[in-house]
C-alpha cells in the first residue's frame, strides 16, 4: 500500500535535500523506513541518531507507523550561541 506523507526539512537536511519540503508517495510503514528511503532519493547523510523526529507536530518514536497524509519533520541537531 502506497501512501502519501508531507515532510519538511530543516538546517543541514534542508540544504542536501535542495528543497525545504515536499510530498510524495511512499511504501515506507515507519518514520524511519521514510528517512532511509530519503536518505537514497535525496542523498541525506546525517544518521538517524543524530536526529529527532516529529510526525503531525508532536515528537515520535522512529517505529511509529505512518498513515496517509502524515507531516513528517526531521529535526537535526541545532548549532547556536
Amino acid at each position: 500500500m502506497t501512501l502519501t506523507v508531507h515532510v519538511q526539512y530543516f538546517a543541514a537536511l534542508r540544504e542536501q535535500a535542495g528543497r525545504g519540503s515536499e510530498t510524495l508517495s511512499t511504501g515506507s510503514r515507519t518514520a524511519a523506513d521514510l528517512y532511509e528511503e530519503l536518505r537514497g532519493l535525496r542523498g541525506l547523510s546525517l544518521p538517524p541518531s543524530m536526529l529527532k523526529v516529529a510526525v503531525n507536530e508532536e515528537f515520535a518514536a522512529w517505529d511509529r507507523p505512518l498513515v496517509d497524509g502524515d507531516r513528517v519533520v526531521f529535526i537535526p541537531p541545532v548549532a547556536g550561541g
